[in-house]
């Protein structure tokens, strides 16, 4: 998987995700012109994102309906003395057994997302002058 971000003016970047493009930038009191998410948003929308298609893919499999779920993603970022926090709410269909909802709860710290957070991490970086 790759991501490619390139500058275009003040912060705002442009996001290329294979055929996709996507705009990041900072918000207006951060010196940016929101003209996007901030990279950190787009981290909590991620997490969000993820763990409603893992729920969805596993729902689909089951034969479950779960049409109208909502994954909510609240993320404050580490700071001194704190660790980042994630917070999810998974918002599902009334009519689900307490059986299949708490599947769906075991599911959704399953996914991709989730297990990247809290696993171990390594970067390699390198810079390329052009």
């Amino acid at each position: 998987m790759r991501a490619t971000a390139q500058q275009r003016e003040n912060l705002r970047h442009d996001i290329r995700v294979r055929s996709h493009t996507l705009t990041a930038d900072e918000p207006k009191d951060h010196g940016g012109d929101d003209n996007g998410p901030s990279p950190q948003e787009l981290l909590a929308a991620s997490l969000a994102a993820c763990t409603a298609i893992t729920m969805e893919m596993y729902a689909r499999r089951k034969g479950w309906d779960v049409a109208g779920m909502t994954v909510d993603c609240e993320y404050s970022p580490a700071a001194r003395g704190c660790p980042t926090r994630f917070g999810l709410v998974m918002k599902l269909p009334a009519h689900l057994s307490e059986e299949q909802v708490e599947r769906l709860q075991v599911i959704a710290a399953k996914c991709p997302v989730h297990r990247t957070l809290e696993g171990e991490v390594a970067f390699a970086e390198r810079v390329e002058l052009v």
